[in-house]
């Protein structure tokens, strides 16, 4: 869709089990929060920090994640990247960081064995509730922030499989 690579930097990555209360069939809700601040702008270049906080509800695991993503392309690309999707309400560019930062809350929640956000969690078309906030305003002129706020349902049924704890040894010869 658009012609910008994005580079995505983890900076920090939090992962909290608060409680193992979850029963067997009990639906989980996601709450997320994400944050997203212009640090730098160059002529094809922009740098945005981000922050993404993921919550559950029941309380059963929290997460956050806090890093910088570099857009590189052509300055209308990089513009269009930064606009907010009309159909989420959420910015282009947080698929991509989302996208990249998926994969470490999904290692780290089975590190702490717990529930781990879907993969789709920013952008899915079975929300229960749509986006409940999403604000732009400018400190200085080089500095943006977008704040977003998403509640989605994972039913048993609808959540992927968790993966196998079971530990295998290397075989030795």
């Amino acid at each position: 869709m658009f012609n910008v690579a994005v580079s995505v930097e983890v900076r920090s990555l939090l992962g909290v089990k608060l409680a193992d209360n979850l029963r067997s069939g009990e639906a989980i809700s996601f709450d997320v929060k994400a944050r997203m601040e212009e640090k730098e702008r160059r002529s094809g270049r922009v740098s945005v920090g981000f922050s993404l906080s993921v919550g559950t509800k029941p309380s059963v695991v929290k997460f956050e994640v806090e890093g910088i993503a570099i857009l590189e392309g052509r300055d209308p690309e990089i513009e269009k990247m930064l606009e907010v999707d009309p159909e989420t309400q959420i910015p282009y560019v947080f698929q991509r960081v989302y996208q990249h930062v998926f994969m470490s809350m999904y290692l780290l929640s089975t590190l702490i064995n717990a529930p781990y956000p879907p993969p789709n969690l920013l952008f899915s078309r079975q929300q229960q509730m749509p986006a409940a906030s999403i604000s732009q305003g400018s400190a200085t002129s080089e500095k943006e922030s977008t704040q977003a706020s998403e509640v989605i349902a994972v039913t048993p049924e609808e959540e992927p499989l968790e993966p196998s704890q079971e530990r295998t040894e290397p075989q030795r010869s």
